[in-house]
């Protein structure tokens, strides 16, 4: 049985020169992700999404197969293309990320992605403290500057995303480091949305010198627990704590990184 999803709306006349079938992965990969197409659904043919985005087949063709390389759809000749489980769907692939964290609900969202970093960000603070060089040291205490002189808040989501690129170029392990680039848009919409909700967004600045001092130090014992209440307070601002099992106790690093 053909099932279909919601009614799509219709999309504006695209200007000349746009890449339209990069709008078009788009536009449609934002519906599969927001549940208008969920799992299972038949979607709308060429001259349909043609119609609907003002496109060509050409331009249509090429945004759904873009979209069966991102394991979103499957297609089968003479029958179309359908939605794919949600099991198959590369979540970290840039665009798909991007797509989820519009779609999904804000504050599930980022408690996905707090989970996350509780699994990837102590552990890189560790291998840092024993790996980092000093010109990726540099890169992370360049980081923490620009925090650190950031004329408000919002000016200090750029740097901070930085800082935490940073720590893991810092760790030296070649399948950590591109995370932070899949996950560099999702790092930028928790740290907007933390920086418009703290009362006092520049108490992360000496959470976050504490990290840099135990990874100059090379202090990993030291690195981890600071890494870790730095991770608290963004909890803390999104108001829902992670799952216990992920969380460390807190304990106040500073001592330890200065030893």
């Amino acid at each position: 049985m053909r099932q279909r999803g919601k009614k799509p709306v219709r999309s504006p006349p695209r200007r000349a020169g746009s890449r339209i079938h990069a709008e078009l992965a788009a536009g449609i990969g934002t519906r599969i992700l927001d549940g208008t197409y969920p799992p299972g659904t038949l979607l709308p043919n060429e001259a349909e999404w043609g119609q609907m985005f003002h496109a060509s087949r050409t331009a249509v063709r090429e945004a759904i197969k873009t979209l069966n390389g991102k394991g979103l759809l499957v297609s089968r000749p003479k029958i179309g293309s359908r939605v794919e489980p949600r099991e198959r769907w590369n979540l970290l692939d840039r665009d798909v990320m991007a797509w989820h964290c519009a779609a999904m609900d804000k504050t599930a969202f980022l408690i996905s992605l707090q989970e996350v970093r509780r699994i990837l960000e102590p552990g890189a603070a560790v291998l840092a403290a024993s790996r980092r060089t000093p010109q990726q040291l540099a890169e992370l205490e360049a980081a923490l500057e620009g925090m650190r002189n950031a004329a408000d808040a919002e000016a200090m989501v750029e740097p901070d995303v930085r800082f935490h690129l940073a720590l893991l170029a810092c760790a030296n392990n070649e399948l950590l480091a591109p995370f932070g680039i899949i996950i560099e848009q999702a790092l930028a919409n928790l740290f907007a949305f933390t920086t418009r909700h703290n009362a006092k967004p520049g108490q992360v600045v000496p959470m976050h010198d504490d990290v840099v001092r135990a990874i100059a130090a090379q202090d990993a014992e030291a690195a981890r627990k600071a890494m870790f209440v730095l991770l608290d307070d963004t909890d803390n601002v999104i108001g829902k704590p992670i799952n216990a099992e992920v969380k460390e106790p807190s304990a106040p690093p500073h001592s330890a990184a200065s030893s």
